[in-house]
């Protein structure tokens, strides 16, 4: 069976943190940060992706990431 890790380096470490961003129209104009992200990122390389916060966890995106 083949190890999970990294789809770009093989890394098996990662870690997440959670962004925020403004939409378009009058919440980019008012700096209205509504749209939340879980980012996974692998501490080896540096690869990333985004999730939605509003029907993600942080258990299940690290899950996600490795190919689980």
């Amino acid at each position: 069976m083949k190890e999970r890790g990294c789809i770009k380096c093989g890394g098996t470490e990662a870690a997440t943190k959670e962004i925020a961003t403004t939409g378009t129209g009058l919440s980019k104009m008012f700096d209205i940060q509504h749209n939340k992200f879980l980012v996974v990122y692998c501490k080896k390389c540096g690869y990333s992706e985004f999730y939605n916060k509003q029907t993600s966890t942080a258990s299940n995106v690290i899950d996600f990431f490795f190919g689980g």
